[in-house]
């Protein structure tokens, strides 16, 4: 089954490139659809100041990170937990740029040449959502999703909220697809030559009627071009 893990860091600031580095991460795993009890989560001391606003989201400060550890000293723990699996990251350039960042001072590569891929879950709720607010917070309050300990951003929790925004935005997905695992369902044993009979259910008058409505709306938009309204009725 597929292995995916939900990411989500906190940073010093918005852009690795001014030398802004990473002082949270937060990881939990899925396995197939199901959350299992493996996280990985640390706090990071970033060697510098962390930006005023961006204290202001996460709520992190200088004395918080002070003694924790630096990226070096947590990298090759993190690499392990995400090596093979799907990353499932909101707005997955961020982090990533900032990950890539981190190990890229330390001559490790980038991140999608660990992982098996990165889904950026920001990216899909834009494609499914067109026009809607696709903020985390706003997918928790359209998904039915308590955030309510969400007052800050928080890289653990936010992973863990958004396992389930993926689970609810891919629900219906793996109903398309066989499940290989699963075993075979029996097969009826019938008599040669023989075939189990039909069930046939018939339409009721209010069923009827909608089809007929849909059907002429059909028509209205072709144009009176509907095939099913042409064609003599079998």
């Amino acid at each position: 089954m597929t292995r995916r893990i939900v990411l989500d860091t906190e940073t010093t600031g918005l852009d690795p490139a001014q030398g802004h580095r990473v002082i949270e991460i937060g990881c939990v795993e899925l396995v197939g659809r199901q959350l299992t009890e493996r996280r990985f989560h640390t706090y990071i001391n970033p060697e510098r100041d962390i930006d005023v606003g961006a204290m202001q989201v996460h709520g992190i400060t200088n004395e918080r990170v002070v003694g924790e550890p630096v990226f070096a000293a947590i990298a090759a723990e993190f690499i392990a937990f995400v090596r093979d699996a799907e990353l499932v990251i909101h707005n997955a350039p961020f982090d990533v740029g900032f990950l890539d960042a981190e190990l890229a001072l330390l001559g490790l590569g980038k991140v999608k040449e660990v992982c098996a891929g990165v889904t950026d879950t920001l990216k899909m709720a834009r494609e499914m959502r067109p026009g809607k607010r696709n903020s985390l917070d706003a997918l928790c309050k359209d998904f039915g999703i308590d955030n309510s300990g969400r007052q800050l951003h928080g890289a653990l929790l936010d992973a863990e909220l958004l396992a389930e925004v993926y689970l609810a935005m891919t629900r219906g997905q793996e109903s398309l697809m066989m499940d290989l695992d699963a075993p075979a369902a029996a097969a009826v044993a019938l008599p040669a030559g023989k075939r189990a009979p039909l069930r046939v259910l018939r339409a009721g008058d209010a069923e009827l009627a909608e089809h007929e409505r849909v059907l002429k709306e059909i028509a209205k938009e072709s144009k009176g071009k509907c095939l099913w309204l042409s064609e003599p009725a079998g």
